[in-house]
């Protein structure tokens, strides 16, 4: 990776990417960390990133994916975190509406169509961010 001139979106893997891109409608670079970075990955990803503002971080609702949301946190500290539904689990495994919610909040150029709005509001106008896990 050089010079990046787009947006940055963190994930753990290449499905989490592959399901990302069929969501989103504008460039993206992904960095895939394949669940865990080594030290050597983790210091030249920082080098890279470290003083953007248009990095985000999007792993899984489990255990790894909260180890390495929290090693991220540290390390880049202006990163924004996107976060699915604990109930999902997995990045790839959500739903491609609830992923264009997630992004089009983030302020991501997303499919239109995916955006339905009788799927997002719902018992008491709340969206899908509304019950999203948030690890303190």
């Amino acid at each position: 990776m050089s010079e990046i001139q787009h947006k940055v979106l963190i994930v753990e893997g290449k499905t989490d990417k592959e399901h990302l891109l069929h969501v989103l409608r504008e460039p993206v670079e992904f960095v895939c960390t394949r669940g865990t970075l080594s030290y050597n990955e983790l210091e030249h990803l920082i080098a890279l990133l470290q003083d953007r503002n248009d990095v985000y971080i999007f792993v899984d609702a489990d255990e790894s994916g909260m180890k390495l949301r929290s090693q991220l946190r540290q390390e880049l500290p202006n990163a924004m975190h996107l976060y699915t539904r604990r109930m999902y689990r997995e990045v790839a495994t959500t739903p491609a509406d609830v992923l264009a919610w997630v992004l089009h909040q983030a302020h991501f150029q997303v499919r239109e169509h995916l955006l339905i709005p009788h799927k997002l509001i719902g018992q008491n106008d709340k969206r899908p961010t509304d019950e999203l896990e948030e690890d303190d």
